[in-house]
């Protein structure tokens, strides 16, 4: 296990010799756009998943503890029944 530590150690040390200090670069706005579009469809990606997964875990906890919604109707209903 030493041994992986002191190749984990020699490595990153060489990384930060060949990675130069200052990068000179230029960003411009349709870059910052890009990114910015990016990162945007990633939390509305990241939301809509949660949101499936939130209301799946939701039906199955009221239907084991015999609380039935039957009342309120899904979409996830209606998707699953097509």
């Amino acid at each position: 296990m030493n041994r992986s530590i002191v190749v984990l150690v020699v490595y990153l040390i060489g990384c930060l010799v060949l990675v130069p200090a200052q990068a000179s670069a230029y960003i411009d706005p349709s870059n910052t756009t890009f990114i910015l579009q990016a990162a945007i469809g990633l939390g509305v990606a990241v939301a809509a998943g949660v949101s499936i997964y939130w209301r799946k875990a939701r039906k199955k906890i009221s239907k084991a503890i015999g609380k039935d919604d039957s009342s309120r109707q899904d979409e996830s209903d209606e998707i699953d029944a097509k």
